[in-house]
């Protein structure tokens, strides 16, 4: 297939479509953008050969047009010389070259077309293949978004199932067991502490009753005496 015929076929491609019946449009979109890389690789190689032609035939035109000033010249000195035949001659070379010219003027302005029309290929082929790109872009995304939700889901369903129940269970019996045994260990520890308070208790009311007891006898026993 010629550069110019994949490069009407690229261009004229309705790209959603096609992505839109493909089976699987990332590789799909991997083989357009592809194509498009290698049509645009020609495109611009074909563009700098008319380019250097283009280059070329200006150097052609200049020394032609330096020709004719130069032969011109010449025929005017003959002239001034009385040389009519030379300067014949020369008049002659000069419109040979100014022939040459014209010939010349016309072979850059179709090259310069050439040209631009390469450019304006180059142009709207960029523009594609920039879409192209940005279409692989999203798609991409969306795949590594569409990957990441279906591990999501697997996960659920696993943490959903009967055996992870269970496990689950079994942990949060065993926190509660060993939330029982610290509680029996703070409760026995406490237990402890209220009855050695309550034996300080106990002891201030026996040496008050004791106290007591002491100053009733001295009361007695003064009140005998």
């Amino acid at each position: 297939m010629g550069i110019f015929t994949r490069f009407r076929d690229i261009i004229s491609a309705n790209m959603n479509a096609m992505l839109d019946k493909a089976e699987d449009p990332q590789k799909l979109l991997k083989l357009m953008i592809r194509e498009m890389e290698d049509t645009l690789v020609e495109l611009k190689a074909s563009c700098a050969g008319v380019m250097a032609n283009s280059n070329k035939v200006r150097r052609q035109l200049d020394s032609a047009h330096a020709k004719v000033t130069s032969w011109g010249e010449k025929a005017t000195l003959a002239v001034s010389k009385g040389r009519d035949d030379l300067a014949r001659e020369a008049l002659q070379e000069k419109r040979r070259y100014a022939e040459r010219t014209e010939t010349l003027e016309n072979e850059m302005l179709e090259l310069q077309g050439i040209v631009d029309s390469y450019q304006d290929d180059i142009r709207q082929l960029e523009e594609k293949l920039g879409t192209a790109r940005e279409k692989q872009r999203v798609l991409v995304e969306r795949h590594i978004r569409a990957s990441k939700k279906i591990r999501a889901q697997q996960d659920i369903r696993r943490m959903d199932g009967a055996e992870t129940l269970l496990k689950f269970e079994q942990f949060e019996n065993r926190i509660e067991r060993m939330e029982a045994e610290a509680e029996l260990v703070n409760y026995g520890r406490k237990r402890a502490m209220e009855q050695a308070f309550d034996e300080l208790i106990v002891d201030d009311e026996i040496e008050d009753q004791l106290k007591d007891l002491k100053s009733s006898l001295t009361k007695r026993s003064e009140g005998t005496v």
